[in-house]
């Protein structure tokens, strides 16, 4: 069967449980191409109900098989779940390396999940300059359970903390030194912390470091449990789902919830205030306009500083 091209025949589509609508929507709104900003629009009013968890943490953590586990758990809820898997990008094509989606093959056949790979095409920070946009379909097409499974990232790289409402962080057994762990970056960011792959050496150790560099934050409200976990076979996902459960029942209960989407949502006009800009100088860069400045500079006639708010006040007017 053919797949309807109309946003509102593919939102109806994607309403009724149509995976293929719902994967051109995601599509549309991927590529940022009008008709995606015309399903985003359509869509907004009714986002705001699904729960964003992101899993986050160094490569080899475990994320993805924890990530599928929790699937299982969720499932075994009877509830649905989305899944925005952010592989690394292909430096030939562009597209997702779809290892954390070959990883999920278990529940490919479960029509109550949703997974979607997608590239970071260069983005910095562990997920893609479109995962704000995917994850704004999936709750408004109606999902409550809604995942995102980052690349490998360092300390630095926590824009995952921004996009979703809890963040999980995934640690192994003798991740780094105190030192190491008394930085900012993860340790910032985690709502939860699973420290996976329990079943090695240096659980307790890790565990208590880690629970003596999250006492230094100091601070009142929430305290972000630290939760050994066996990903492989299980051990411990229940205790993780109750611990994400458990900081949602917080936000809620303490009305920060509130507080912390209208800071997502600034974030996300900010974002696309800049993107836009962003793709209005890239058309700027491809035009005569571009090469008579270049020209201007290369003779001396324009200092860089000044082209560079020229081309920047014409994109502006594009």
């Amino acid at each position: 069967m053919a797949v309807a091209s109309d946003p509102a025949a593919l939102i109806a589509g994607a309403g009724e449980g149509d995976r293929r609508s719902l994967a051109r929507l995601l599509t549309l709104v991927e590529a940022d191409t009008d008709q995606g900003r015309r399903v985003l629009a359509s869509l907004f009013a009714a986002t705001g109900r699904g729960w964003t968890v992101g899993l986050t943490g160094a490569p080899g953590a475990g994320k993805s098989t924890l990530t599928s586990r929790l699937i299982d758990h969720i499932r075994g809820e009877g509830t649905s779940v989305a899944v925005i898997a952010v592989d690394p990008s292909s430096p030939f094509s562009g597209g997702a390396i779809l290892g954390d989606r070959v990883r999920m093959q278990d529940h490919i056949d479960d029509p109550g999940v949703y997974i979607r790979s997608v590239a970071t095409r260069g983005h910095l920070g562990g997920i893609s300059e479109a995962t704000p946009r995917c994850l704004a379909v999936l709750d408004g097409i109606g999902f409550s359970e809604i995942l995102v499974e980052t690349v490998g990232v360092g300390q630095a790289e926590v824009d995952i903390a921004g996009n979703t409402d809890t963040t999980v962080v995934v640690l192994n057994p003798r991740w780094g030194d105190s030192i190491q762990a008394a930085k900012a970056g993860l340790l910032e960011v985690g709502d939860v912390f699973a420290v996976n792959k329990a079943d090695r050496p240096g659980v307790a150790e890790t565990v208590r470091d880690l629970r003596q560099m999250l006492e230094l934050g100091g601070g009142l409200g929430w305290q972000p449990p630290i939760l050994p976990t066996v990903a492989e076979t299980g051990d411990g996902i229940a205790e993780l789902w109750k611990a994400i459960a458990a900081h949602r029942r917080h936000l809620l209960e303490s009305g920060e919830l509130q507080a912390v989407r209208r800071a997502r949502l600034v974030q996300e006009v900010r974002a696309e205030v800049v993107n836009t800009m962003r793709r209005r100088v890239r058309r700027r860069m491809d035009d005569d306009t571009w090469q008579r400045t270049i020209d201007r500079v290369v003779a001396r006639q324009v200092d860089p500083w000044t082209a560079a708010r020229e081309i920047i006040d014409l994109a502006a007017l594009d």
